[in-house]
């Protein structure tokens, strides 16, 4: 009996998908380079996670040989009496990414289509490409999502939309007004993904109250993650809130222990750690005024944030300004891939993490030296 070709065993439409390429992590760099680097590339919390937390990891690493609590039961709860919802209204997973997943795979089939827009969080497109679904994406405008075209691109054949508020990778926001409008104007057949995983970094008034459209029981899927500002992102959890029957259809999909038992308790514990919360908000907020004031010194443009990362357009080539960022000990995101060819998007560090990337950007902007030794994760 012949062997089939792996290629054979495929549906046609999976071998058009391009995976998503994960930020370089710092372990690769430091071997490849041979000395120490600072990683500014996947938007993590340089204040690491809460004692707390930390505290609550370890306490149960005793039990790691129990399988978790498939309904996360004490997290939902505590989730639940956070945003005054119920815990039916909440699922947990994998990281935000799990679910945006999940929607897909629950929702989604072949001709049936999902909108996003073209410069926006990789996993959108992934999410609907996997399904075997139509892709359709729209064009930012002003750097962000723009809600008028994506109503006018929703279809007979549209049943999701993911939107990212702040968007990833242009740190940028729409207005709880303008999402009203959105909302008031679709077809109620179709589900909108809130993804709003740096919500917590955003300090204007006019973000969106998108609790409100759940409680509202509107057709609104929010989520949100531990990954950014409670600097959990190794441990992978986050979650999201709808209507209960949302809720219902998503856990018949979803894997019984996507959230595991460390995950479980470490976003349990940061949750009551308001302080390092604030903490780590105020520190962004900090050194996001010093790396603007210090980019606008160099004459560098970068794209206004909400969120902690900055978009910045150094206009060259940004895979070779990432190897060139590389060989000064810095590691950032080329976002050729995003639409952006002439662009890195970097994360809000430490003040000492700031100083080095601004002076290897210094560096970087005023040598033409074309370095390719180290390859970028395209």
């Amino acid at each position: 009996m012949r062997r089939s070709s792996i290629n054979e065993l495929l549906p046609p439409w999976s071998t058009r998908i391009r995976p998503y390429p994960p930020g370089k992590p710092l372990e690769e760099v430091e071997r490849e380079l041979g000395h120490p680097a600072i990683k500014l590339a996947s938007n993590e919390n340089p204040l690491g996670p809460s004692p707390k937390a930390l505290e609550a990891i370890r306490k149960c690493l005793e039990k790691v040989h129990l399988y978790p609590d498939g309904q996360g039961y004490y997290l939902r709860r505590r989730l639940a009496e956070c945003h005054g919802l119920d815990m039916n209204q909440i699922i947990l997973g994998a990281g935000s990414t799990d679910l945006i997943e999940l929607v897909g795979k629950t929702f989604l089939t072949a001709g049936d289509e999902g909108i996003t827009s073209e410069s926006a969080f990789y996993i959108y497109r992934l999410a609907v490409e996997e399904m075997g679904a139509g892709l359709v994406l729209t064009p930012l405008r002003d750097m962000t999502f723009d809600l008028g075209a994506i109503a006018r691109a929703v279809t007979q054949r549209t049943k999701v939309i993911y939107l990212g508020n702040p968007n990833n990778p242009t740190g940028t926001m729409f207005t709880a007004l303008e999402l009203d409008h959105l909302l008031d104007v679709l077809p109620p057949r179709v589900l909108v993904v809130l993804d709003e995983a740096y919500c917590d970094y955003v300090q204007r008034p006019d973000y969106s109250r998108s609790l409100d459209y759940v409680r509202a029981g509107r057709n609104v899927l929010v989520l949100r993650t531990f990954s950014k500002v409670h600097g959990l992102a190794g441990l992978r959890i986050g979650y999201g809130c709808g209507h209960p029957e949302l809720i219902e259809a998503l856990n018949r999909i979803r894997s019984p222990f996507n959230a595991n038992s460390v995950a479980q308790a470490a976003a349990l514990a940061a949750l009551d750690d308001r302080e390092h919360v604030a903490r780590s908000i105020e520190s962004n907020l900090r050194e996001m005024k010093f790396v603007t004031e210090e980019l606008a010194l160099l004459g560098a443009r970068y794209t206004p944030s909400v969120g902690n990362f900055l978009l910045i357009d150094t206009g060259r080539d940004c895979e070779e300004d990432f190897v060139r960022l590389l060989h000064e000990r810095v590691i950032v995101r080329p976002m050729k891939l995003y639409g952006f060819p002439t662009s890195v998007r970097v994360t809000i560090g430490t003040h000492p993490d700031n100083e080095q990337f601004l002076e290897a950007l210094r560096c970087v902007m005023s040598a033409p030296v074309r370095l390719k030794t180290v390859t970028s994760d395209k």
